[in-house]
């Protein structure tokens, strides 16, 4: 969702230190945008992603019914899943 094309007739007020405004001043001037635009921008990104699995999702009676087949399948070993998830990670 594009923020430039919505007509703004809200007002939302945001207390923030005094290097949080600086950050967020040159993200924006990075990013061709006022401070604004930057955050409106990046706020509707994480509202979206924090409401993504959150959505409803309809399926048809076939669609289901594979759905529940696919939870119904007996777990299955994956030793190149658990190799990767037991080496250390790029932040370890």
């Amino acid at each position: 969702m594009n923020t430039l094309n919505l007509s703004k007739t809200q007002r939302i007020d945001v207390r923030a230190s005094e290097a949080v405004k600086l950050l967020l001043q040159e993200a924006a001037r990075a990013s061709h945008k006022n401070v604004s635009e930057f955050l409106l921008d990046a706020g509707v990104v994480a509202a979206n992603q924090a409401l993504a699995d959150r959505q409803r999702f309809l399926l048809s009676s076939t669609q289901w019914q594979a759905f529940e087949a696919a939870l119904d399948r007996p777990v299955q070993t994956k030793p190149r899943l658990k190799q990767l998830l037991s080496e250390p990670g790029v932040l370890d």
